[in-house]
């Protein structure tokens, strides 16, 4: 038998993931990343031609899984609120699950890096908020409910909570999870603002 030989990029973008979970506030370098892989730094420019290239490669992973996943969430349900819940909540669990990746997502990891990585996570996020804008524009033609604020407002709002999660999370060095009271604050949220 046989077994399948670790693709080199994966296990790259894994340690990279893996480093900035159990390095919190430390800038990762090339170097210590070589090092933690047992390669030299030729070995990870072989695969990627810069750093900005690996930290790309994990934003893309995070919006390949988080943006097909809201999909299949805006695809298969039809209620407002459960879409706006399952939206957050797909988020929220991804970063849990990948906390490294949500240094990224907060900038804490992209100090003195490439700018072009910030705008490309501000872009993901407009994705997800355009996402909740457009699910609360369609409660009004679908359901005939008129919301208190305006969709876009309400979007926004939803987004700084979920910020607001994922930036205590890194804060907390991953110890408070973003889904931690999330029913219970979501109860609260949809009773008051939806």
């Amino acid at each position: 038998m046989t077994s399948k030989k670790p693709n080199r990029k994966e296990q790259i973008l894994g340690t990279l993931a893996h480093m900035l979970e159990t390095s919190p506030g430390q800038r990762i370098t090339t170097k210590s990343l070589a090092a933690e892989l047992g390669v030299s730094e030729a070995a990870l420019y072989r695969h990627f031609p810069s750093k900005a290239r690996m930290f790309e490669g994990l934003i893309e992973f995070t919006e390949e899984t988080v943006l097909s996943q809201i999909n299949v969430v805006m695809e298969r349900e039809k209620d407002t609120l459960t879409r706006c819940r399952n939206t957050l909540w797909v988020l929220l669990k991804f970063v849990e699950v990948n906390p490294g990746i949500t240094r990224i997502l907060t900038g804490d990891a992209l100090m003195g890096e490439h700018e072009r990585l910030r705008s490309r996570v501000q872009n993901l996020f407009g994705k997800i908020e355009a996402n909740l804008k457009q699910a609360l524009r369609e409660r009004r033609l679908r359901e005939n409910v008129q919301a208190r604020l305006d969709e876009a407002v309400l979007a926004n709002l939803l987004m700084a909570y979920a910020d607001g999660k994922i930036a205590q999370y890194v804060r907390s060095e991953f110890k408070q999870t973003p889904t931690t009271e999330f029913e219970a604050q979501w109860q609260t949220i949809a009773h008051q603002l939806l």
